[in-house]
């Protein structure tokens, strides 16, 4: 009797330090984030504002680790992350704009031409929820 509280306790721990770096449940089924502005084959300026939507559930700082809140991530000119990729946090970079701090609108600046945007929504790690919640990609051109 003793041998399997232990394993039982042994495989508690397990979990628990394997979920610690999710919050459960991941996210509400009903979550879905979209773009406000600007709308998909918009012709806008270098400098142009990016609204972000987000229905069922709630947006929350990077470090708030609670069941159905998370931040926006803005992926530019980039695939959307797929596999293993969706198990990490979203590196920051020049196409993936991580807005930690709950914002849910930006100025963004590009050079001239067409160019792809999709949200996704990252827990208080910066990881993807499961499963992961994107807007549609929008195709924008930058006069």
């Amino acid at each position: 009797m003793h041998r399997i509280f232990a394993s039982l306790i042994s495989a508690a721990a397990l979990a628990v330090s394997v979920h610690g770096l999710r919050a459960e449940p991941y996210w509400p089924s009903a979550a879905r984030v979209y773009f406000i502005a600007p709308a998909n084959g918009a012709v806008v300026d270098k400098t142009f504002e990016v609204k972000f939507g987000l229905v069922g559930a709630g947006v929350a700082p990077a470090g708030v680790d609670k069941t159905g809140v998370g931040h926006h991530h803005l992926l530019i000119d980039t695939e959307t992350p797929k596999g293993e990729e969706l198990n990490q946090p979203l590196p920051a970079s020049a196409q993936i704009k991580h807005f930690g701090g709950g914002q849910t609108e930006t100025r963004l600046e590009l050079p001239p031409g067409r160019h792809k945007l999709q949200l996704i929504l990252g827990d208080g790690n910066h990881i993807p929820h499961d499963p992961p919640v994107t807007s549609d990609v929008i195709e924008i051109e930058v006069k």
